[in-house]
């Protein structure tokens, strides 16, 4: 058997319909697309119009707001920190940061810090420098014999 004698099992594909290529083929002339009107012809973008009454995009009131200063953060569990440790990916003994986890395969690609949440277990005494944790994830690390640095909250302006 070669490359160019491979084949697809008969029936598997189906060939797409060729329109608008003359009458006998059963969709030539206006190639389903009924006759005239705007639906008819080329570059046709009516998504969302309701025939003139207002729709319902409009009639609907306005709700919310995106905030633009929010923060996003890489969520990572303890239990997955554990586990990085196990398969030698993560050095328990130098200090576990932002790029540490990104150059171990943890986080895939660096927001506006990492979140430790206390989902899982903890064995190894580690030393963690992330942006926040629940309190529970820092019981748990403290608990193994390590310990958590967080940034220094800003002085509140007077």
């Amino acid at each position: 058997m070669k490359l160019n004698e491979l084949s697809e099992n008969t029936g598997a594909t189906k060939a797409r319909k060729r329109v608008g290529r003359g009458i006998g083929s059963g969709s030539g002339k206006t190639a389903g697309r009924g006759v005239k009107g705007q639906k008819s012809r080329s570059g046709v973008a009516i998504n969302g119009f309701e025939g003139g009454q207002m729709p319902i995009y409009r009639r609907l009131p306005k709700r919310g707001f995106t905030n633009i200063f929010a923060k996003s953060f890489n969520v990572v569990s303890v239990g997955r920190i554990q586990a990085a440790i196990d398969a030698k990916k993560l050095d328990a003994k130098a200090s576990i940061t932002l790029e540490a986890l990104k150059a171990a395969g943890v986080i895939r690609r660096a927001k506006d810090g990492v979140r430790l949440l206390a989902d899982g277990d903890i064995k190894t005494a580690v030393t963690l420098e992330v942006a926040g944790a629940s309190k529970a994830a820092i019981e748990k690390i403290e608990k193994a014999g390590g310990t958590v640095k967080l940034p220094a909250a800003p002085a509140a302006a007077e």
